[in-house]
């Protein structure tokens, strides 16, 4: 498959029109961090983002670029919660309508955040695949436009913007850590900068449960995966985007995968030790470092943590147990 790849320009581009729409993240170091995995680590904290998660650069990009007819008859996306809450923030800043197909799975803490930003809310069923197909058949019913989570050229370049960001607040970067799904942020971080710094190494992490981009890299074709639990939740994807998986063939250096028992503590230590809530899919870039899945060996190193959130119950468990 010949797919045309998004280019640094489009990305800088879309990062010039997000303006003060995204949050600038922090990049904070973890010194705890650095010195039980060896080199300098940092936190991209996108786990601050406006509604806790880097989608709505993704989603606001894509918004952004529909017709004013398309956006007047309003739009819809299917998510397991956050892509949920961009594209809901990113119709809200518009004055557009939004309708979000989340599983039955969602956390309350995701479902909720939604509906408080005005979407109206579907449930159907535990899968991508269910998602997908239930909000296909509304927007052909209702006339919206659905905005994909990450199979979309404009929701990968808006994604990529989190990687612009990166090389300007620490432009000695080695190697950044991305958190992989559908692969939509890994794609745009990787689109930008493996173009703008090719000496950096821009590396994927999945979860064990959750392998569908892995394996579709092992085939050399997109994979279907059996759906199987993992606390990632919005690492879940039984299938890579089509697009994604093109943009992570080409530029992306290595994807590892990363255990439920390692995301588990590797969130628990970033509340004890960086005083940041980040909900499980989020600290995966974290557990792969404690786990030993990929190893900084000196190299000065990016964890990209994703999304914040989480059930405040949740948290609350989780600090307890923070050795």
């Amino acid at each position: 498959m010949s797919t045309e790849l998004v280019t640094p320009e489009e990305v800088a581009r879309a990062h010039t029109d997000l303006g003060d729409v995204a949050v600038r993240t922090p990049l904070l170091g973890a010194e705890w961090l650095s010195a039980r995995v060896g080199g300098d680590v940092r936190l991209k904290c996108e786990n601050l983002q406006h509604a806790g998660a880097f989608k709505i650069r993704g989603a606001y990009t894509a918004v952004s670029r529909l017709t004013e007819e398309q956006r007047q008859k309003g739009v819809i996306a299917f998510s397991s919660g956050n892509h949920a809450q961009g594209v809901a923030l990113a119709a809200q800043i518009f004055g557009i309508r939004a309708v979000v197909v989340m599983p039955t799975t969602a956390p309350a803490i995701k479902v909720d955040g939604a509906r408080r930003l005005g979407a109206e809310v579907v449930i159907e069923g535990t899968t991508s695949v269910h998602r997908e197909a239930k909000a296909r058949e509304i927007a052909a019913d209702q006339g919206l436009t659905i905005i994909p989570a990450f199979d979309d050229i404009n929701v990968i370049t808006g994604q990529g913007t989190c990687g612009v960001e990166i090389l300007e607040q620490w432009p000695e970067v080695e190697a950044i850590l991305v958190p992989c799904g559908g692969g939509g942020l890994l794609s745009g971080i990787a689109a930008y900068v493996k173009r703008v710094k090719p000496d950096c190494l821009v590396i994927g992490v999945e979860p064990e449960k959750a392998d569908a981009m892995h394996r579709s890299l092992a085939a050399g074709e997109l994979v279907t995966i059996e759906s199987r639990p993992t606390i990632a939740d919005g690492l879940m994807p039984v299938r890579p985007g089509a697009l994604n998986f093109e943009h992570v063939r080409a530029l992306v250096d290595d994807l590892v995968l990363v255990p439920d028992d390692a995301i588990m503590e590797a969130a628990a230590s970033l509340m004890k030790f960086s005083k940041l809530v980040v909900e499980f899919s989020g600290a995966a870039t974290v557990g792969a470092l404690l786990a030993g899945a990929w190893k900084p060996e000196g190299r000065r190193t990016v964890a990209v943590l994703s999304g914040g959130n989480m059930d405040p119950a949740r948290a609350v468990s989780l600090f307890s147990t923070a050795q």
